[in-house]
């Protein structure tokens, strides 16, 4: 209806493999590029196959009517349910950055769970997809899993934390 309320979302979920547990960056970075690539030829076979099905162009138009809200999220990288956000945005960064940007912003407008479920005749819409974020990130070490995804560590006094705009262009 494009009212966009204020949102602050502490340690969202964002679904997908935990691929800050790879420590070679390299290696980290082949797998996103690897999988923006399969997410946007994917979402090419999926238009042109189902031309009939108005299911990507749906996708992209819920995905654009959003554009404009830009929702704070706070996350903590070494919590493995909400840590993808950070990669999720520096990766297309980078992609832009490279030359490569038309893919990666293409790719980003997909999921690859709602077009699965799409193409099985389930309709599933895409729920993690964030145009744009503004990202507080904790840099505090986490002695482990749990406290990374505590809600309590967002109010402790000595909190170190980096803040950044991830804004889809």
């Amino acid at each position: 209806m494009g009212y966009h309320l204020e949102t602050y979302l502490f340690n969202p979920p964002f679904v997908s493999l935990p691929t800050q547990l790879i420590k070679n960056p390299t290696l980290q970075e082949g797998i996103h590029l690897a999988h923006t690539v399969v997410k946007a030829g994917m979402a090419v076979a999926m238009s042109i196959a189902n031309s009939k099905n108005k299911k990507i162009t749906e996708d992209d138009e819920e995905f654009s009517v959003l554009i404009p809200w830009i929702p704070y999220l706070f996350i903590n990288p070494s919590d493995l349910i909400c840590a993808e956000y950070l990669q999720y945005f520096q990766h297309r960064e980078r992609m832009v950055a490279a030359g490569a940007g038309e893919i990666g912003l293409f790719a980003a407008r997909n999921s690859v769970r709602s077009m699965i479920m799409s193409a099985s005749g389930k309709d599933s819409a895409p729920s993690h997809l964030i145009p744009s974020a503004y990202l507080t990130i904790n840099l505090n070490h986490s002695p482990d899993i749990v406290a990374a995804h505590d809600l309590s560590q967002w109010w402790l006094p000595d909190l170190k934390l980096d803040y950044k705009l991830y804004q889809f262009r």
